[in-house]
């Protein structure tokens, strides 16, 4: 992620500059749009990862459990966000999040606008939930309807991540034995057979000149392994990997199908959260748009302009491909 300096007119027609972390600049500014602000300048956005550890990232899950607890206990609102503010002052490195939130909510915004400050720590499917709560007097529920979501979300990942570790453990060994073959045992049987007046294969004579070549240039090849080796840490740390690797798999035609399955999974558990909140239709469906791949997005947009015109929802969404 890049740290973007964007210069952005408030509701009051201050000027003021802000600090958005994003992929893009595009996708900065847009952050900046999603909070009421009008962009007049971006800068900065260098991609090159900080090598400094990580700052400790904010516990959504923890948050809300601990916010519906306090709301069941008969705190108000504020009452309770003071509460969790108190006790994560007294955390060491705590993050003066849950600070600003009351801050805000002090100055005169509401719950759901003091979460949108935080993009990063609180995603549009949480602001909507809280957002539509305040409408319905209903966040003890809203919460609960999260939590489970979230509960859902985690199990699935949680098994996919499971199920990765041995394939990962596998490619990680069979390489670095493959790379012990190539480097150390190739070169040495080379050797064997210089004097031989036998015309070997084309692989086999491919394989015994590599072997030659990383005996003879062992610091070369060295480097070469630790230099992708540090490309692929630093396109992992600036977020473009998984979208590469998933649109690769998007192209498999054996994975396609789950992964898709996977999407729209997902994709109406978020649709039931926002609805059973109290969301319009129209409104969930585009506010959940961003968790389909760029190749559902299309068709997505497709049936909500069928829906809006006045068609109904499940024969849209089986017209273009999403059922």
């Amino acid at each position: 992620m890049a740290q973007f300096h964007i210069k952005v007119l408030t509701a009051q027609g201050e000027c003021v500059e802000r600090t958005f972390a994003a992929a893009t600049a595009d996708e900065a500014g847009a952050l900046a749009l999603r909070q009421g602000l009008h962009v007049v300048e971006v800068r900065g956005g260098s991609h090159f990862p900080s090598l400094s550890p990580p700052r400790p990232r904010f516990d959504l899950a923890l948050f809300s459990q601990e916010l519906l607890a306090l709301l069941r206990a008969g705190l108000s609102l504020i009452e309770a966000l003071e509460t969790l503010d108190e006790r994560q002052q007294q955390a060491a490195g705590a993050s003066p999040l849950i600070g600003t939130l009351v801050r805000r909510m002090r100055e005169g915004q509401s719950f759901s606008q003091a979460l949108q400050a935080a993009p990063a720590e609180f995603p549009d499917l949480f602001v909507a939930s809280m957002a539509a709560s305040e409408q319905t007097g209903e966040m003890v529920g809203a919460l609960e309807r999260y939590l489970r979501y979230h509960e859902q979300v985690t199990f699935i990942r949680q098994k996919l991540i499971s199920a990765s570790v041995y394939p990962a453990l596998l490619l990680v060994v069979g390489m670095g034995v493959a790379l012990f073959l190539l480097c150390f045992l190739v070169p040495r049987f080379s050797h064997i057979y210089e004097g031989l007046d036998t015309q070997l294969p084309l692989a086999s004579r491919v394989l015994l000149a590599w072997g030659g070549y990383a005996s003879a240039h062992v610091v070369l090849v060295s480097a070469l392994a630790a230099g992708l080796l540090a490309g692929a840490f630093v396109l992992y740390r600036s977020g473009r990997l998984q979208p590469a690797l998933l649109s690769l798999l998007q192209r498999n035609r054996w994975l396609a199908g789950r992964l898709q399955l996977l999407q729209l999974s997902r994709f109406y558990r978020s649709l039931s959260l926002l609805l059973r909140g109290g969301i319009p239709v129209l409104k969930a469906l585009g506010m959940t748009e961003r968790l389909l791949s760029r190749s559902l997005q299309a068709p997505l947009r497709l049936a909500l302009q069928e829906v809006s015109q006045g068609q109904a929802l499940s024969d849209a969404l089986e017209r273009h491909g999403l059922t």
